[in-house]
């Protein structure tokens, strides 16, 4: 595969890559040739070794599926192959309200979507009057690292707690597996309060509280209350694949608990896969703003 140039930093053309994206996702993850053996080896023993670019979703077809390692998610896994970018809203409730049933809003859940002007989704908005808080470089927060622009993650176990690294927008999170409880009444946080806990021998279950208001749950702008918990279910089912199921538990914004990823799949990458740095730069968004956003919502430069 020939070395690729990748700009992590949110670039000036952003506008342009709106309508670009689809298209450069298909050429460059998911094309329709299918590799012949010798090329899928090619990839796997002969892959650039920093800022790694992730196979496209062939490279994974016929791989021999080993039994999952028992209490073992570590690794690092490609997530975008199988649909971790949803630009229309959570893989289970894509923002489709002329064809598919939308999440179960409360009335004061409903009210504060409406609040929330989205670039993407049936109710998206134009450039300039976006208020997406990760537009202004803030913490994109959780559950929407699960929910959006997943990529590349890895996981790293230690006897009392597990890591989560994800590649978008350089983020961590802590799973306790100490057997703490989670906190009565935690100060919020963009990323919560996590504990986690082996099911079975293949399956990890994480709870998450605590969880800052001011983040959106998905790129179409649904919100969540201050009593919103959330729920992982990751399942191996064999060494190679890895799936992640979220659920939305906030009384205050839903009237039940709905299913935002139902089972996500990620696939195993070599261990010597290099994430590259994935990062929002305030200088370049206010380039941006100056440029492209204000001048669209008629505001001086």
């Amino acid at each position: 595969m020939s070395k690729q140039t990748v700009i992590w930093t949110l670039p000036l053309v952003a506008a342009l890559m709106t309508l670009m994206l689809p298209r450069i996702l298909q050429a460059q993850y998911d094309p329709p040739k299918q590799l012949t053996d010798s090329e899928k080896e090619e990839w796997w023993l002969h892959h650039d070794k920093w800022d790694t670019p992730l196979p496209n979703k062939t490279v994974y077809a016929g791989r021999k599926s080993e039994p999952a390692p028992r209490r073992d998610l570590s690794g690092t896994w490609d997530g975008l192959t199988e649909g971790g970018t949803q630009a229309k809203g959570a893989k289970g409730f894509p923002d489709d309200a002329r064809h598919l049933p939308d999440v179960p809003y409360t009335p004061l859940g409903k009210a504060a979507r409406m609040l929330n002007k989205a670039g993407e989704g049936e109710e998206q908005v134009a450039v300039g009057l976006v208020n997406d808080p990760v537009d202004s470089c803030n913490p994109l927060g959780f559950p929407r690292s699960d929910l959006f622009s997943v990529k590349t993650m890895s996981i790293v176990q230690t006897p009392n707690r597990v890591l989560w690294l994800n590649q978008f927008y350089n983020v961590f999170r802590t799973i306790w597996t100490d057997g703490r409880e989670l906190p009565k009444d935690p100060a919020p946080r963009y990323y919560g309060y996590s504990v986690g806990h082996w099911e079975d021998d293949y399956t990890f279950v994480v709870e998450t509280v605590g969880l800052n208001e001011r983040t959106w749950l998905d790129n179409v702008g649904r919100p969540h209350s201050d009593q919103l918990r959330v729920e992982e279910r990751f399942h191996r089912p064999s060494r190679e694949i890895l799936e992640l199921t979220v659920t939305i538990t906030d009384p205050k914004f839903y009237t039940k608990p709905w299913v935002a990823a139902d089972k996500l799949t990620f696939h195993l990458l070599p261990d010597d896969f290099d994430m590259g740095e994935m990062i929002c730069s305030p200088q370049e968004m206010e380039e941006y703003k100056k440029q492209v956003a204000n001048p669209v919502a008629g505001e001086g430069k």
